[in-house]
């Protein structure tokens, strides 16, 4: 149970500090405001307890659908390499971060429909997914995914070390219908003598990636969203039962062993958090939890060793309002602990007009600011009220089309004869303020960062935050978003006399992550109005 405020008087920060090879601890914080002033209505006190933890951070990611295989393929050199560096650089010269240093890259193993063309029946080309397989023939090609496998690379050379190979559809070659969106509703698009080669194809992918880069997917995902039927043919997809679910993970699990792979598969891709707790309107397709992570488990997967103990959701659908967005994820967070599991947050992106008009200004009137700082919002439920380990944004990269902005990108990309024009034929891109959002997060919450207790004083939940303590004690993170008009001052109870510098990287509408180091006389942050700000604190 977490624990309840305390006086603030009579809290004592146990904060050990590693100086001259011993550890020290602070002394009592002084009253976290100051004698009042004109403008103290305006400073927020915070409290930071850094020996009251939870989860362990593992990743920040990201998924190369759909655009990153036409990018890496048919762009110019230096185009492509300047949105990877954006993506996967976390050096920072001169103030000005390169990149948002993802520390995971999700990379999707296409259904073929690409390979299919028009006969796909997927009109938008750009949504049509390659694969290593020949739909007609069943032969593996390793030339193909050509663009995919320039990010993966990329990725490998900035210092990435987790992947995810993840499966939207079974190769069109072993589909019922032959195409890689289904039409058979509520249950898989799979042949039924096809379950074992699906999973051998995806563990073989694995194999030769490995083999001919020195890239070891951490894990194999090989199912997403099982809730939804894919029927329309707009992107590639299936549905899935419970029991068929079970079948390939069998299958799957087997195939890590045959070949001695080290990796772990990934289950759920839940559709939204709700169907890792019930089945609702989806009968035989929901109680992931219950079903797939416990030992009385009709659908136990305990007994399979590959299987990470680890549920995976997307973010959709549950994430309008304040009230929804915490209690949901409160709930996933218990029962993920009762089962003895972490969470992992695998796909999100601004998706439906579910969003409350109190909480949101609406698509129409909405800035980039605005939905990044949505996104901003979002990240800070997952991580504040899920305890998720892994956080992944849906497409780093397409086109903003139908007014749609940056609710479905990180960096847009300008097609030269227009958002409607032939990506293939190159183009310009941009950096978004959700580029930057996540870069608040993933360039300063590094792998093994442990989320650590903090309140902030926000009755009108204007402004909100998390913190991080790294493995070696030495740095804390903390990430705030300011989502009034007007600028807030935050106090934290911090030691400053133990600090040995501080660091802000502030994005908002007129800043891209900038830095401004501070002074350490003070613990007081200024978070300028509409605003995220990461603050990076050294020690000695």
């Amino acid at each position: 149970m977490r624990k309840t405020g305390l006086n603030r008087n009579a809290i004592m920060l146990l904060f050990p500090i590693l100086l001259f090879g011993s550890f020290v601890t602070a002394s009592p914080i002084a009253p976290l405001i100051d004698s009042p002033t004109t403008d103290s209505v305006s400073i927020r006190p915070v409290f930071i307890d850094v020996d009251t933890r939870y989860q362990t951070m593992e990743s920040f990611m990201a998924s190369d659908c759909w655009m990153p295989n036409i990018v890496g393929q048919d762009w110019d050199k230096k185009h492509k390499e300047n949105i990877a560096k954006l993506l996967f650089s976390s050096k920072i010269t001169k103030g000005s971060p390169e990149g948002i240093g993802l520390s995971g890259w999700r990379f999707v193993l296409g259904g073929g429909s690409y390979n299919q063309g028009d006969s796909s029946d997927i009109s938008q080309i750009d949504r049509r997914g390659e694969s290593f397989m020949d739909p007609q023939t069943g032969e593996i090609d390793w030339t193909r995914q050509r663009g995919q496998r320039y990010f993966l690379k990329k990725a490998k050379k900035y210092g990435v070390k987790n992947f995810v190979l993840f499966s939207i559809s079974p190769p069109a070659f072993m589909t019922k219908n032959g195409k890689a969106y289904s039409s058979a509703g509520a249950h898989a698009n799979l042949k039924e003598d096809c379950y074992d080669d699906f999973a051998d194809y995806m563990t073989e992918t694995v194999k030769q990636i490995n083999k001919k880069y020195g890239i070891n997917f951490n894990f194999i995902s090989p199912l997403n969203e099982p809730q939804y039927d894919w029927e329309k043919p707009a992107q590639e997809g299936s549905g899935w039962q419970n029991e068929e679910s079970y079948r390939l993970i069998r299958e799957l699990d087997a195939s890590i062993t045959k070949k001695r792979l080290q990796t772990n598969i990934l289950f759920g891709e839940a559709v939204s958090y709700k169907y890792l707790l019930d089945e609702d309107d989806k009968p035989n397709r929901g109680h992931l939890i219950q079903d797939f992570f416990t030992s009385t488990g009709k659908y136990s997967l305990l007994k399979f060793p590959n299987v990470a103990s680890v549920a995976t959701a997307h973010s959709y659908w549950l994430d309008g309002d304040w009230a929804t967005l915490k209690s949901i994820r409160e709930d996933v967070r218990d029962a993920a602990k009762s089962a003895n599991i972490r969470l992992f947050q695998t796909e999100w992106s601004m998706l439906g007009d579910h969003y409350h008009k109190d909480e949101f200004v609406g698509f129409e009137q909405a800035s980039y600011m605005d939905i990044a700082l949505y996104l901003a919002k979002v990240i800070h439920a997952d991580l504040a009220y899920a305890d998720v380990s892994s956080w992944s944004y849906w497409t780093s990269m397409d086109v903003d089309r139908y007014n749609h902005k940056n609710r479905f990108l990180l960096i847009e990309l300008h097609p030269k004869d227009g958002v409607f024009g032939n990506v293939r034929e190159g183009g310009d891109y941009s950096p978004t303020a959700s580029l930057w959002v996540l870069g608040n997060y993933s360039l300063f919450i590094r792998p093994g960062y442990v989320r650590v207790k903090m309140d902030v004083n926000n009755k009108d939940q204007d402004v909100f935050g998390t913190s991080y303590i790294s493995p070696d004690k030495k740095t804390l993170v903390s990430v705030y978003t300011n989502n009034s008009e007007k600028s807030q001052t935050v106090s934290p109870n911090l030691d400053v006399s133990s600090l040995r510098s501080i660091y802000t990287y502030t994005t908002s509408a007129h800043s891209k992550l900038n830095e401004e180091q501070q002074h350490t006389s003070s613990s007081k942050i200024k978070l300028p109005a509409k605003s995220v700000v990461t603050v990076k604190y050294n020690y000695r």
